[in-house]
């Protein structure tokens, strides 16, 4: 897993696509937030957000 987050960073550092960080960052906390809230009251009120 180190190995990929290495290479990554020195893919954007190489090829100067510092804009996809945000991205990234933004799509890991929604995987996140759906995966976390799957399971509990609040699904529903979260689904309807997408």
């Amino acid at each position: 897993m180190m190995d990929f987050l290495r290479d990554f960073f020195s893919y954007l550092k190489e090829r100067k696509k510092w804009w996809l960080i945000p991205v990234i960052v933004i799509l890991l906390l929604f995987g996140t937030l759906i995966v976390l809230s799957s399971g509990s009251a609040i699904a529903p009120f979260i689904y309807t957000l997408f």
